[in-house]
């Protein structure tokens, strides 16, 4: 019996480390685990406010959006300048993060916006128009991104396989999208993907998301409060059905 116990944890051990061996390679496949040398992370509210992060190399940043900033990732790096190039009246700049990788440096700028529709307002995001139309029950999203600066920056480490992506986090149910076949990345995340030489070229990126009007996180919420006012609905009334069951009792 001892041996068939030691048997049967070995062959689960194996079955786990297949399983997760799976799990990795089609995650890897998904792309839910990509490294993008420019990225715009949106995430949308159903009212039009949206948080929104830059991922950016310097490289990348110069290069596609035009500004003067030194690529060396051995140069030292003011993140008061790259706040002050971020910071508009449409687009308030949260916080500046920095980090290096494939021998390049990167930031990250967060930004906080009132309303997504005038973000196109934003300097470094005016390659960009935003829009957001209402349609019955449905918030319709659309954003098309257009020609860069195409700044040269000498030799950076680029070999061509460098992505760039646009990643719009929604609020609520999706009904449509044009993200492609391979979306949705996670939950309510869709990623709309094109290489660095088109973008640096200018090909435009086309986003469309219809959604439904009312945000998940309101309708569980709703859902909670339903279901919690229903429990102390029964609560009280198994006490009331008690304390009548004790007065007859008491009665007799």
């Amino acid at each position: 019996m001892e041996s068939g116990a030691r048997a049967s944890f070995r062959v689960a051990i194996l079955l786990g480390v297949v399983g997760l061996a799976v799990l990795g390679a089609s995650g890897c496949g998904s792309g839910l685990v990509r490294q993008y040398e420019y990225e715009e992370e949106i995430y949308l509210s159903v009212d039009g406010s949206a948080s929104v992060y830059v991922n950016t190399s310097l490289a990348a940043l110069v290069n596609l959006r035009g500004v003067d900033l030194k690529t060396d990732p051995s140069a030292p790096l003011d993140r008061d300048v790259v706040r002050k190039i971020y910071n508009s009246d449409v687009a308030h700049v949260v916080r500046v993060s920095a980090w290096r990788r494939f021998g390049r440096r990167f930031v990250q700028v967060r930004l906080q916006v009132d309303d997504i529709t005038k973000l196109g307002q934003a300097p470094l995001l005016a390659w960009s128009t935003y829009q957001i139309d209402r349609l019955d029950d449905l918030l319709v999203y659309r954003q098309r991104m257009g020609a860069s600066a195409a700044k040269p920056v000498g030799p950076v480490g680029w070999n061509g396989s460098e992505l760039v992506a646009v990643r719009l986090h929604l609020p609520s149910r999706i009904r449509y999208h044009n993200a492609g076949a391979d979306n949705l990345k996670r939950g309510n995340i869709l990623v709309w993907e094109q290489t660095l030489v088109d973008r640096q070229a200018g090909k435009p990126i086309e986003i469309e998301a219809r959604i439904e009007r009312t945000s998940i996180l309101y309708s569980t919420l709703m859902l909670f409060a339903v279901s919690g006012g229903l429990a102390l609905l029964v609560m009280v009334l198994i006490i009331c059905w008690v304390v009548r069951k004790g007065r007859g009792r008491v009665k007799s």
